[in-house]
């Protein structure tokens, strides 16, 4: 895994250049791109990193800035400015060089450029025209065997390179959801476990079992029938687990399985009290899958936190309804365990197999 890339400064009036250049799409930012900042920072007394991307890519200018500040955030020096370009791309014409210089110098401000570093080609040209040393790293791609190219074709793939910010933006979401004692736990578990990724646990069961201990602490006889909830609670059970789901994206595999989410909550919230608020509604995603486990085939197991064995039809039959219009996939799992452990996997691989929808970016004419 990626984390931030501490360095060192170099001895002020010690470092080899006083100010280095960096250029780049960084699109998505790799452990290729981390190298080549640390190796310019190692070297310089200050370094800018222009991040220029073409308004036609699929990743946000301002998403890629905030990873690459959070991986360098130990480098002080190096400063991260952001440009959208969408001039053509073209090696040979002098033309389209010039108009993307121009905009790398604005981007750069009025300090001189003593030294620019890549692992292109074209880093060369480029130095030539900033009268800066031109200094290349790794253009073999053998310390680090990645490119922006590979990634996008396979984020699953070349997931080792990608840091925690990236990975919790290409992360495919997959939510489990039902009524009590349908196995959605265990499901989440399971696929977890098959995935060997990360899952996130129900928060609304942790507070469950939190007001119940503490009724317990006065009315030691008190049951989860005597536990009651209001619109603070919801509210609150949504901030928690979408603040862990968010939290475990950054170090999970390509998938995460989230046991619940803001819609089955607004179900809850309505099977308590009535009617599920504006608030609770507001705050649902999107994820990339649903699977909705039924409730026949499997027996109600009363764990002491369970009190609605008798709604669950109701229930299983409200998920229905509050999925079918969200536009996100729904696979319900009927059956035994193993059916439905087997059905989830065909959805989460077909997830996978899919892949990622990436725009591609602005090329050189001979490198289509």
């Amino acid at each position: 895994m990626i984390e931030r890339m501490a360095g060192r400064r170099p001895t002020p009036g010690a470092a080899e250049f006083g100010h280095g250049m960096v250029v780049g799409k960084f699109y998505p930012p790799h452990a290729g791109h981390h190298a080549l900042i640390a190796a310019a920072a190692a070297r310089c007394a200050t370094v800018t990193v222009v991040v220029a991307p073409a308004r036609r890519e699929s990743i946000p200018l301002e998403s890629r800035l905030d990873w690459l500040r959070e991986v360098h955030a130990d480098t002080p020096w190096v400063r991260f400015v952001g440009r959208y370009d969408d001039h053509p791309v073209d090696y040979a014409d002098a033309a389209v060089w010039d108009a993307h210089c121009a905009l790398f110098r604005e981007a750069v401000g009025a300090e001189v450029v003593d030294a620019v570093f890549s692992s292109e080609a074209y880093g060369m040209e480029l130095a030539r025209r900033f009268d800066a040393v031109p200094v290349s790293v790794d253009p073999d791609r053998r310390t680090v065997p990645v490119s922006g190219t590979a990634v996008r074709a396979d984020p699953a793939g070349h997931w080792r390179w990608l840091s925690p910010p990236v990975r919790a933006w290409f992360v495919r979401r997959v939510v489990v959801v039902g009524a009590e004692s349908t196995g959605t736990t265990t499901m989440a578990r399971a696929l977890a476990a098959h995935y060997r990724t990360g899952w996130v646990p129900e928060y609304g069961r942790e507070l469950t079992a939190r007001k119940l201990a503490r009724l317990r602490e006065h009315s030691p006889a008190a049951s989860v029938f005597d536990v009651t909830w209001d619109r603070d609670d919801f509210r609150a059970v949504v901030r928690e687990q979408q603040a862990a789901e968010d939290a475990a994206a950054r170090s999970s595999g390509p998938l995460l399985i989230c046991d619940t989410d803001a819609r089955a909550t607004a179900v809850w919230e309505e099977r308590y009290l009535g009617s599920a608020s504006s608030a609770v509604r507001a705050a649902a995603r999107r994820p990339a899958l649903y699977l909705l486990t039924d409730h026949r085939d499997v027996p109600f197991a009363d764990d002491g936190l369970r009190d609605g064995e008798h709604l669950r039809a109701w229930m299983a039959g409200r998920f229905r309804s509050e999925l079918a219009g969200c536009g996100v996939p729904v696979v319900e799992l009927v059956g035994s365990h193993d059916e439905r452990l087997a059905r989830a996997v065909a959805a989460c691989d077909a997830l996978l197999a899919a892949g990622w929808a990436l725009t591609d970016p602005l090329v050189a004419p001979d490198s289509h």
